[in-house]
């Protein structure tokens, strides 16, 4: 089994060196949001929960795949692979329906981040909310203004999917030794909430 060690989190300040590649990814059924060194991008799908095995498996692959596509090395769209990728954990108390699915499609994005070699870190939705305002229980509206009125310089940031994948991005940055911006020291106390990879200590 392969072991996954926490590291000790880098202070905040001045980095040095080339900045790594981590994105950061929010997985959902219906809108994932994925966000790198300036970039965000949203990955929507549509079904219904009455579909048959084979369109909800299709469905379920298509967004793996093109969560793979962002992530992997590229020749043709000149993108090296990421060096981590922080994911969201599965939020298990969320209402709805299709939570069968959603944890089958967590599982099959790690398992093709994983299958390439990509370091994985999972936060809790309480660490990035906790990152984002300073309080673990803030609500989704309130992460996403928070993460505007921090991030909007960096990136188009219009709705709670991207708000929350560029916090994870924020927060690996931030874990190696790159903070995109300065952050108030309660809001980093989330950081040592995350069992990182060995990998953001070379960062």
């Amino acid at each position: 089994m392969t072991a996954i060690h926490a590291v000790a989190v880098a202070p905040q300040g001045p980095a040095e060196g080339t900045p790594p590649r981590i994105v950061g990814i929010d997985v959902s059924l219906a809108s994932t949001g994925a966000a790198g060194p300036g970039w965000i991008q949203r990955i929507t799908s549509k079904g219904k929960r009455d579909d048959n095995l084979s369109t909800r498996w299709v469905r379920l692959r298509q967004i793996a795949n093109t969560v793979e596509d962002l992530v992997a090395a590229s020749e043709v769209l000149d993108v090296e692979q990421a060096d981590l990728v922080v994911i969201e954990q599965p939020a298990y108390n969320t209402p709805g329906g299709s939570t069968h699915d959603r944890s089958g499609l967590w599982w099959l994005v790690v398992d093709r981040l994983r299958y390439l070699g990509i370091p994985v870190a999972e936060v809790s939705p309480t660490a990035r909310a906790k990152y984002a305002t300073g309080k673990g229980n803030a609500g989704k509206d309130a992460v996403l203004a928070a993460v505007v009125r921090r991030y909007g310089h960096l990136a188009d940031i219009d709705g709670n999917d991207v708000a929350d994948a560029f916090v994870l991005h924020a927060m690996g940055m931030d874990a190696a030794g790159h903070p995109l911006v300065a952050v108030p020291a309660l809001n980093r106390e989330a950081l040592a909430k995350v069992a990182w990879p060995q990998a953001v200590a070379s960062c």
